[in-house]
């Protein structure tokens, strides 16, 4: 019998990873960024997502196989072959970006048919191709528990110990930039004012690292491999980000869904953000002032259609979008719910999602200038020797050309050796 779901239904390995009901209502778990085949073999490995809610998972208490899993299954049955999950009950949007790369590797003059997964953290996992085995050394280190109400984060994460990450990995106050003492002063600040103690701290009302950021590290463009030298080559992101967690005001599993406000903050703010200012880059634009552009059967359709990297919201019923439509315009106030063409099973109807929080966006820490606050290297290309698990070299890729042209930033070079100290925990 092969494996029928990712979140797994009851009889099912792995549900017991899960609450019971899980498997009725989460989603998530999917491999959305790309399978690789061993032709030989006739498998395929699937590197898997995070489950949903991605920053709050007290409805979704345990490890939660087989989100976050390279996961091989055999390609004729569907049998599991082997699995290994890379973040336990993920909290940070750590999705595995990327196929994995099936490589032949010399250790000991014995060639050995392995798979490497990289990371959004910034980790090359190694496995044994044929048994799942870890071909260096992983530790389950302990991180800390969350203060969210309801949530239990799972105390240990999988660690590589070789090769070393390929991006920092906690953001401390000596990598603030120093691109003006008046940036450094006001970003070293703010970072005493949230937290950062590296990988899988936990989610926080007070506000979170992400370093590398939700984009990683590793990205979805995955690695390249060179057989012939048996190096690893990543493109890596180097850019903090902060998580801040908002309570939603209420159990909206309760709330009438003519309160467009709560329906916001659930569905909208974690693009648009609590103010519907969007973000600083306008990867997702403002909203507040969206009344100058559309009106509200505009509103609505766009959410029916989607547009852009906004998806379709086709599942809301029409008097769920009049709501939202409606707070948008600013005069939720003065429609009366009656007015919502609803009838007696809408009225009534629950969201099912009952998430106590929702977050303020998915924002980059960026200086008062608008670049990153943290010192360069943003972005990197890393050449990793798997056979002997050690970084070679890094080369910076990227320039803002008015910053070399200012002759009070340091220049970055084009070229470093990368102490090996440099990028471990």
């Amino acid at each position: 019998m092969g494996l029928s779901h990712t979140i797994p239904h009851p009889s099912e390995f792995g549900y017991a990873t899960w609450p019971s009901d899980a498997w009725s209502k989460m989603g998530g778990a999917n491999a959305w960024s790309g399978l690789a085949v061993d032709e030989k073999r006739g498998w395929v490995f699937c590197p898997t997502g995070s489950p949903a809610f991605d920053f709050w998972g007290g409805n979704r208490k345990g490890k939660n196989l087989f989100g976050n899993c390279l996961l091989v299954l055999d390609a004729k049955t569907g049998e599991r072959v082997w699995h290994y999950q890379l973040v336990h009950h993920d909290l940070w949007d750590r999705d595995l970006p990327a196929s994995p790369n099936l490589i032949e590797l010399t250790i000991d003059h014995e060639t050995i048919e392995a798979v490497a997964q990289i990371t959004k953290s910034g980790h090359v996992f190694l496995f044994h191709r044929e048994t799942g085995e870890p071909i260096f050394p992983i530790e389950e280190r302990p991180f800390p528990p969350s203060d969210l109400k309801e949530e239990e984060a799972w105390p240990t994460q999988p660690i590589p110990t070789i090769p070393p990450p390929f991006a920092r990995q906690q953001l401390k106050p000596s990598d603030i930039t120093q691109i003006s003492p008046e940036s450094n002063a006001l970003m070293s600040a703010k970072l005493k004012s949230v937290r950062s103690g590296g990988q899988f701290v936990p989610p926080s009302a007070a506000g979170t690292v992400i370093f590398p950021g939700f984009d990683g590290g590793g990205e979805w463009g995955g690695a390249a491999w060179d057989p012939a030298t048996e190096w690893l080559y990543v493109n890596a992101n180097e850019m903090p980000w902060i998580l801040t967690m908002v309570e939603t005001g209420t159990d909206i599993s309760t709330a009438d869904i003519s309160s467009g406000k709560l329906l916001y903050r659930r569905l909208c703010a974690t693009c648009h953000g609590m103010d519907k200012e969007g973000d600083p880059q306008k990867t997702f634009p403002s909203i507040a002032n969206i009344g100058e552009k559309m009106n509200k059967a505009q509103i609505m359709a766009q959410m029916s259609q989607g547009k852009g990297v906004m998806p379709a919201f086709d599942f809301l019923k029409e008097a769920e979008k009049s709501a939202i439509a409606n707070f948008l315009l600013r005069n939720e106030v003065t429609e009366k719910p009656d007015s919502l063409t609803q009838t007696r099973e809408t009225k009534t109807k629950k969201v099912e999602d009952k998430s106590p929080y929702t977050h303020t966006g998915y924002n980059r820490f960026l200086d008062n200038e608008g670049y990153p606050a943290v010192k360069p290297p943003w972005g990197t290309l890393n050449a990793i020797d798997l056979k002997e698990g050690r970084i070679i070299w890094q080369v910076t890729l990227g320039e803002f050309k008015d910053l070399t042209a200012r002759a009070s930033h340091p220049q970055v070079p084009k070229t470093m050796e990368v102490p090996q100290s440099r990028l471990v925990d």
